[in-house]
């Protein structure tokens, strides 16, 4: 069972309308896809980043995998680490890690003839999941009805918004937001914010006391997740959860989040951190700690793993990607009811509709 050279590809997807957060504004999303064979079987892996991150996959880490076993994914994954000692492993190089150790686990499923939360060993039989989005460049309508789809359509219990807006120079109109997403969903599900680290300390100190009044029980990234001691005195002075942890490119830097007390809930995201290998890592680094887990955006990359974690709380159903994994793959979950069933299928249950995609596809398949 010794691996072909992966065959990686990019594409790069518009959004659906204009998108922004608090610091940041797009326009598309680009996806860099990684397929790994032996034999018959194949296995799919992705991340999301910039088109560079195929490029160092491609160059960089495919030949390091060529011919290695299919089953030993540790060693595998040992030696892409380690051969970006120089390279610097943040960012680019961690995504490619990242999209190829995910494909690695599906084919080592798929060969098993297993679902891949069976083959990790199943925790939960059902993941729940959160509505994310309600970005700062929508307008009442667009946030009220993307809200509606999810509370009262798919009965989803709990969702997510944008604020922050202007690196947080528009602080009534985010707190003008929230009180409007209130009123949309109603009294009993859960509301959540993400700021992505726009205000500063005390700034985020006085929009999580009025956040409180709207009942917001998860402020993400309310300072800068570089901000450690920033990120202990929001979550001293507040009765929300604080939580933060999506740029964690290697294991070192979750355990300096939770030695600095950072965090109520640690956010991880398999399609950065090193894929499953690392989330699971991360997931027991956090559990020693007595800290839950929250999987961030890129959501059928994480809910077979997320079913096999004890210390799990919820996975991010982000619109974009959900839209794209949608649009990519068949096998996409359905969140209807606020959880999903992953434990079906073999290997991630996903399959990539090459074909069907292709007017997307900027780079490869190489």
């Amino acid at each position: 069972m010794k691996l072909h050279r992966p065959v990686v590809s990019v594409y790069t997807v518009p959004t659906d309308a204009p998108e922004a957060d608090g610091t940041l504004a797009w326009s598309s999303t680009t996806m860099v896809i990684a397929e790994v064979t032996t034999g018959d079987a194949t296995g799919t892996g992705w991340t999301y980043g910039p088109a560079a991150v195929g490029d160092f996959l491609r160059d960089h880490l495919a030949p390091l995998v060529e011919g290695r076993s299919a089953l030993d994914i540790p060693a595998a994954h040992d030696a892409m680490c380690r051969s970006v000692r120089n390279a610097g492993r943040p960012g680019i190089a961690a995504c490619a890690i990242s999209a190829l150790d995910i494909a690695l686990w599906d084919l080592k499923a798929r060969l098993l003839e297993l679902p891949l939360a069976r083959l990790l060993g199943v925790c939960r039989e059902r993941v729940p999941v959160y509505g994310s989005g309600g970005f700062t460049t929508y307008h009442d309508t667009h946030l009220a009805a993307q809200l509606n789809g999810w509370v009262h359509g798919q009965h989803i219990p709990r969702v997510k918004i944008k604020i922050g807006e202007s690196w947080g120079r528009a602080v009534e109109r985010d707190l003008a937001r929230v009180r409007a997403a209130r009123q949309v969903i109603g009294p009993e599900a859960e509301l959540y914010v993400d700021a992505n680290g726009a205000y500063t300390r005390k700034q985020a100190v006085r929009v999580g006391h009025a956040l409180a009044e709207q009942g917001v029980g998860w402020f993400e990234e309310p300072v800068s997740s570089d901000d450690l001691t920033g990120l202990r005195l929001v979550r001293d002075a507040l009765v929300c959860d604080v939580t933060a942890g999506e740029y964690g490119y290697d294991l070192p830097y979750f355990a300096r989040m939770i030695a600095a007390g950072a965090v109520d809930c640690l956010q991880v995201d398999a399609t950065r951190c090193g894929g499953i290998t690392e989330f699971l890592r991360a997931a027991a680094l956090a559990q020693s700690h007595g800290l839950e887990i929250s999987s961030h955006c890129a959501p059928h990359a994480h809910v077979h793993a997320a079913a096999t974690i004890p210390n799990f709380r919820h996975a991010e159903w982000f619109h974009d990607h959900v839209r794209i994994e949608d649009m990519f793959f068949t096998g996409a979950l359905d969140p209807t009811g606020g959880s999903v069933h992953p434990v079906t299928g073999i290997g991630h249950g996903l399959t990539l509709r090459a074909e069907e995609v292709e007017e997307y596809l900027v780079a490869g398949p190489s």
